[in-house]
Protein backbone atom coordinates (compact mmCIF):
# COMPACT_ATOMS: atom_id res chain seq x y z
CA UNK A 1 0.00 0.00 0.00
CA UNK A 2 1.53 3.30 -0.94
CA UNK A 3 1.96 5.91 1.42
CA UNK A 4 0.04 9.26 1.07
CA UNK A 5 2.00 12.00 -0.41
CA UNK A 6 0.76 15.12 1.41
CA UNK A 7 -0.86 14.46 5.31
CA UNK A 8 -2.76 17.49 6.79
CA UNK A 9 -2.55 17.49 10.65
CA UNK A 10 -4.39 19.52 13.05
CA UNK A 11 -2.56 19.13 16.70
CA UNK A 12 -4.75 20.38 19.80
CA UNK A 13 -3.51 20.30 23.31
CA UNK A 14 -3.94 21.89 26.82
CA UNK A 15 -0.60 23.49 27.71
CA UNK A 16 0.63 22.14 31.45
CA UNK A 17 3.32 23.14 33.41
CA UNK A 18 5.67 20.14 32.68
CA UNK A 19 7.55 20.11 29.66
CA UNK A 20 4.96 17.63 26.96
CA UNK A 21 5.43 16.75 23.39
CA UNK A 22 2.79 17.83 21.26
CA UNK A 23 3.98 16.35 17.73
CA UNK A 24 6.83 14.43 16.39
CA UNK A 25 7.45 14.28 12.87
CA UNK A 26 7.01 10.53 11.56
CA UNK A 27 9.50 8.50 10.01
CA UNK A 28 9.15 9.27 5.80
CA UNK A 29 7.83 12.76 6.21
CA UNK A 30 8.47 15.89 6.72
CA UNK A 31 6.30 17.91 8.99
CA UNK A 32 6.07 21.98 8.00
CA UNK A 33 4.31 24.08 10.69
CA UNK A 34 1.63 26.06 9.09
CA UNK A 35 0.15 27.67 12.38
CA UNK A 36 0.92 27.37 15.86
CA UNK A 37 -1.25 29.20 18.06
CA UNK A 38 -1.57 29.53 22.13
CA UNK A 39 -4.82 31.23 23.53
CA UNK A 40 -4.95 32.25 27.36
CA UNK A 41 -8.82 31.43 28.50
CA UNK A 42 -7.96 32.55 31.76
CA UNK A 43 -8.19 35.69 33.96
CA UNK A 44 -4.17 36.18 34.76
CA UNK A 45 -1.70 36.34 32.38
CA UNK A 46 0.18 33.45 31.26
CA UNK A 47 3.53 32.22 29.93
CA UNK A 48 4.30 30.05 27.09
CA UNK A 49 7.53 28.06 26.67
CA UNK A 50 7.56 26.35 22.85
CA UNK A 51 10.76 24.30 21.71
CA UNK A 52 12.15 22.34 18.94
CA UNK A 53 13.50 19.39 19.95
CA UNK A 54 16.39 17.21 17.69
CA UNK A 55 17.79 13.83 19.86
CA UNK A 56 18.62 15.61 22.63
CA UNK A 57 19.32 19.24 21.63
CA UNK A 58 16.19 21.55 22.60
CA UNK A 59 15.98 24.88 20.70
CA UNK A 60 13.61 27.07 22.52
CA UNK A 61 10.90 29.59 20.20
CA UNK A 62 9.51 31.07 22.90
CA UNK A 63 10.55 30.78 25.89
CA UNK A 64 8.40 31.54 29.23
CA UNK A 65 6.69 34.50 26.42
CA UNK A 66 3.74 36.20 28.55
CA UNK A 67 0.14 35.75 27.14
CA UNK A 68 -2.75 37.93 28.20
CA UNK A 69 -5.65 36.93 30.01
CA UNK A 70 -8.37 36.28 27.03
CA UNK A 71 -5.88 36.52 24.79
CA UNK A 72 -4.56 34.95 21.66
CA UNK A 73 -0.61 34.44 20.49
CA UNK A 74 0.87 33.72 17.00
CA UNK A 75 3.93 31.42 18.06
CA UNK A 76 5.29 31.04 15.03
CA UNK A 77 5.56 34.54 12.51
CA UNK A 78 6.28 31.73 9.52
CA UNK A 79 6.62 28.03 8.78
CA UNK A 80 8.65 25.90 10.45
CA UNK A 81 10.43 22.43 8.91
CA UNK A 82 10.31 19.35 11.03
CA UNK A 83 12.75 16.85 9.74
CA UNK A 84 11.52 13.36 10.60
CA UNK A 85 12.05 12.41 14.29
CA UNK A 86 12.05 15.84 15.13
CA UNK A 87 9.41 17.24 18.27
CA UNK A 88 7.69 20.18 19.25
CA UNK A 89 7.46 20.45 22.91
CA UNK A 90 5.34 23.11 25.36
CA UNK A 91 5.40 23.81 28.46
CA UNK A 92 3.34 26.96 30.46
CA UNK A 93 2.86 28.49 33.71
CA UNK A 94 -0.97 27.18 34.26
CA UNK A 95 -1.78 24.07 34.28
CA UNK A 96 -5.22 24.40 32.62
CA UNK A 97 -5.68 27.84 30.94
CA UNK A 98 -3.26 28.16 27.94
CA UNK A 99 -4.78 26.20 24.75
CA UNK A 100 -2.33 25.26 21.49
CA UNK A 101 -3.33 24.79 18.22
CA UNK A 102 -1.26 23.72 15.24
CA UNK A 103 -1.81 23.11 11.61
CA UNK A 104 0.94 20.50 9.98
CA UNK A 105 1.11 19.41 6.45
CA UNK A 106 3.13 15.80 6.52
CA UNK A 107 5.14 15.84 3.43
CA UNK A 108 6.32 12.24 1.98
CA UNK A 109 10.20 12.15 2.12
Amino acid sequence: MALALNVFQTVTAVVGTSPTVVYTAPVGYTGVVLLAQVANIGTTSEDISFVHRRSSTDTELLKEFPISANDTANLLPGKLVLESGDRLVLSGSNNTNLKFIASILETLN
